[in-house]
């Protein structure tokens, strides 16, 4: 721990690069251990990126949760934008099976209760800290200037705009509404001139979408 802590201090890029690039390693854990290893390794990869966000925090000072009405607006109406017209394009295609633990553990046991809340959990307070870092607080502002730091979070550049926004997009199974996602935050935050009301948002966003996937069935989201 010390060893890493250092490595973030002598480096504004790896702090906010390294956590994001150990939490998408892990996932291609999942389900490699046998079928049940793909929600023993999802508890581990939340447990290990919870542990990457208290570590990294120190060394990035914009990482602070932030609450406006922008934010609790953006965040519900991407929800639905991302609901909404899921049926409407074509998708790429999930690399493995759903997670879905009521199939895999039964309805109603106390594992498949205590997984679903720990996803809604992993995906509301750890994937939006680090993914926002990563992507709006690093990689626009690197695609503009190395000295990513110097460059202020209110400066709109055309090209790092769409090209950050189509990479986000492009990590998730539902494409086209990542990359509108990916260009409503980086609107955010260019309005805010802060990172804190993306963080808000994306959590908003993703505890809702979790709740609708418990509630529904629709385990594709996830």
């Amino acid at each position: 721990m010390h060893v890493l802590r250092e490595k973030f201090r002598s480096s504004a890029a790896y702090a906010r690069v390294a956590p994001f690039v150990i939490f998408v390693v892990l996932l291609f854990f999942q389900g490699q251990f046998g079928p049940a290893s793909l929600y023993w390794v999802y508890l581990l990869r939340m447990l290990v990126g919870a542990w990457l966000i208290w570590e990294m925090r120190p060394f990035v000072p914009e990482m602070r949760w932030a609450l406006s009405w922008e934010a609790v607006v953006a965040g519900i109406a991407l929800f639905v934008v991302w609901v909404a017209i899921d049926p409407y394009y074509p998708q790429a295609k999930s690399s493995g099976p759903d997670w879905n633990p009521i199939a895999f553990f039964g309805p109603g046991t106390g594992v498949s209760v205590a997984l679903m809340v720990a996803r809604v959990a992993g995906m509301t307070l750890v994937v939006p800290p680090l993914e926002e870092v990563f992507w709006r607080s690093f990689l626009y502002r690197w695609f503009v200037r190395t000295d990513f730091e110097n460059m202020p979070f209110n400066r709109f550049h055309p090209t790092s705009f769409i090209v950050t926004s189509a990479l986000f997009g492009s990590e998730h199974h539902q494409w086209l509404a990542g990359v509108l996602y990916g260009m409503a935050m980086q609107w955010l935050v260019l309005r805010k001139n802060r990172l804190g009301d993306a963080i808000t948002a994306h959590a908003i966003t993703n505890f809702l979408l979790g709740i609708y996937v418990c509630r529904t069935g629709a385990w594709q989201f996830f």
